[in-house]
């Protein structure tokens, strides 16, 4: 479905994504994991249309898409989150959900946003203000519902459980596991916590200053010398 052909993306003299080749697959659930300042979220912008890639290509479902506008991109398919949730100011859940919507798809089926706030437990907050009235745990919810509402095939998960509690963890968690299939997406999300991503994940990229080290299963890949020096600088567990 998605195919990143020596992607690179540098900003003057740093390079923040160096010659990453990468395929994800319609049914595949990917984490994406490595240090702060691996470049995993310049990978998404690069994916996603936020940032143009220095060099190599891109491809997703067959078609380069390196020159095309994000929201053409949506349309075909892409959807993702933002590590700090972002919602629509002065407009309800259910009106972020609209926007997307629109955004993604070019209209609006209030039946599908129904389903999905249902699905991220947001149905009865669908009136509220999403910028002033909303927990932590449900700004979250609310940026995968966004997501949800553009019709995506495959879904870029930025750090959703970043700050969680542990409860409001373990909840978001079991949404997680069932969204893929539920919605029939593929998924590629960043996330540090590696219990996190050895529970949802069935293969794990590994990113080290820019570069892509290992991609495997989640116990080959958390086994690998390469990607323990990575975490800890040390070439042993």
């Amino acid at each position: 479905m998605l195919e990143l052909d020596n992607v690179s993306v540098r900003f003057g003299g740093l390079t923040a994504v160096d010659s990453v080749t990468l395929k994800v697959g319609s049914h595949d659930v990917i984490g994406l994991v490595g240090a702060n300042g691996a470049g995993k979220t310049t990978l998404f912008n690069a994916i996603s249309g936020l940032v143009r890639p220095t060099s190599g290509g891109i491809r997703f479902e067959g078609r380069d898409i390196m020159a095309t506008p994000m929201y053409q991109r949506a349309r075909l398919g892409l959807g993702r989150t933002f590590q700090i949730p972002q919602p629509m100011h002065e407009l309800t859940v259910r009106e972020n959900l609209i926007v997307a919507q629109r955004f993604g798809t070019g209209k609006v089926d209030q039946r599908k946003i129904d389903e999905i706030l249902d699905f991220t437990s947001l149905l009865d907050k669908a009136g509220r203000d999403a910028a002033s009235e909303l927990a932590l745990t449900e700004l979250k919810a609310l940026e995968v519902a966004k997501a949800l509402a553009t019709n995506p095939k495959l879904l870029l998960l930025d750090e959703v459980l970043a700050g969680l509690e542990t409860n409001g963890k373990r909840r978001f968690m079991g949404m997680l596991k069932d969204l893929h299939a539920a919605f029939g997406v593929g998924i590629v999300m960043i996330e540090h916590d590696i219990e996190t991503i050895s529970n949802l994940c069935q293969r794990v990229a590994v990113l080290n200053f820019g570069q892509l080290i290992a991609d495997g299963t989640p116990d080959a890949v958390f086994r690998d010398p390469a990607v323990i020096e990575s975490y800890t600088g040390a070439a042993h567990a």
